[in-house]
């Protein structure tokens, strides 16, 4: 379901995302610089807004300045090259932005006197890490880990919703969906680490059988 949503939502942005994209490929703008043009700008957005408590404007700042991740695909894909530093710089940035958002989230949950609620946004931000280091690691390796029903997708959505929903007042409904979230990223990094150890201890008595 998750990934048919991906599938549909992307298709759907692809249209408004890709004139843009042939757009900045004319004017000389490379695909990395709007990388960390994003990245700078979700940073701004986390703690200049949403760290002070101003959540709606920091919700519209980041979300604007997240959607730079399509475009820089959208530039890779109209300039027709594969970029393993974008690829490489494209992750990095993101794991800069994710720390940004939760860290910010957690700062204003804090100062608020929301602390089982800021807990939930620091294990957010560490399963978040966790998540996206499981993978890189297992691709590392050899192996698959395409899998998982929180993937950054899912997790920036979700802490959209959140924060618009606390933004408007809404009693309790940050640290509620900080929890879900919490235990979906959980969930996903042992969906990853399983998903993995079966190929890898796989291959390894395969190996073993052979040998013999």
């Amino acid at each position: 379901m998750a990934k048919s949503f991906n599938t549909v939502g992307r298709a759907f942005m692809a249209r408004i995302i890709d004139p843009l994209g042939r757009f900045l490929v004319r004017v000389g703008v490379t695909p990395n610089a709007v990388t960390v043009i994003g990245t700078l700008g979700v940073i701004t957005g986390s703690v200049a807004l949403v760290a002070r408590g101003y959540l709606l404007s920091g919700l519209v700042v980041v979300t604007l300045s997240a959607c730079t991740d399509m475009v820089d695909g959208a530039m890779a894909r109209v300039k027709g090259v594969t970029n393993r530093f974008g690829a490489y710089l494209d992750s990095t940035m993101d794991r800069i932005a994710d720390g940004a958002i939760f860290g910010s989230v957690a700062f204003w949950l804090l100062s608020e006197g929301q602390e089982r609620a800021a807990a939930a946004a620091l294990l957010c931000l560490v399963a978040a890490q966790v998540v996206s280091y499981a993978k890189a690691r297992a691709e590392s390796l050899g192996a698959d880990c395409s899998v998982g029903i929180a993937e950054r997708p899912e997790r920036l959505l979700i802490i959209a919703v959140g924060t618009l929903l606390a933004g408007l007042g809404v009693p309790y409904a940050l640290e509620v969906v900080l929890w879900l979230l919490a235990a979906l990223s959980v969930v996903t990094v042992v969906q990853r680490v399983l998903h993995v150890r079966e190929q890898l201890v796989g291959e390894s008595v395969g190996r073993v059988e052979k040998e013999r």
